[in-house]
């Protein structure tokens, strides 16, 4: 016979399970799409800056261009500040609480760095990855759409190879 009680541990019950097979698991999936950002640049690196690789590609791969944007425009942020600290550099990108510079004074401090030399193509490359990253996270009236990721992608593929070969994770 069903009681109250047993009915209620049931339905307790039956709810975990949904939530277990029907949800992603707590610290994300990896995406099998390398549509934007091949896995070979940042496989084997650092955690965090796989996962934002994953969340990047799946963001492209499932439509969401606007979050796409954001995330690369993170790998980036993330792939400066690692050759900054990588150099022993990292007081000339942080102000005076410690805190990292913005996006728009880590990239110029990156072009006029003199302890590497960028390539012509990355130094192009970076202010236009900010520009999507920028409009698809700052700005109310745009949404990027596949054509902004697609004509970004060569752009995308130099800059996180070369920086993250500076930073020395490869």
């Amino acid at each position: 016979m069903f009681t109250p009680n047993k009915i209620k541990t049931f339905i307790e019950s039956f709810e975990n399970d949904c939530i277990k097979s029907l949800l992603p698991p707590e610290e994300g999936l990896i995406s099998n799409d390398q549509s934007i950002i091949p896995h070979a640049l940042i496989r084997g690196t650092r955690g965090y800056l796989e996962k934002i690789m994953h969340q990047a590609n799946g963001c492209y791969a499932n439509g969401w261009y606007d979050a796409c944007a954001v995330m690369i425009r993170r790998l980036i942020e993330t792939l400066i500040i690692e050759t900054f600290e990588t150099y022993n550099l990292a007081h000339k990108i942080q102000g005076p609480s410690g805190d990292f510079l913005y996006l728009s004074d880590l990239i110029n401090i990156t072009l006029s760095e003199q302890s590497w030399n960028l390539s012509r193509n990355a130094k192009q490359a970076l202010p236009k990855l900010k520009d999507i990253g920028d409009k698809s996270a700052h700005s109310r009236r745009f949404n990027a759409v596949r054509h902004d990721i697609d004509k970004i992608q060569a752009d995308i593929r130099v800059v996180v190879q070369e920086l993250t070969y500076l930073a020395q994770l490869k």
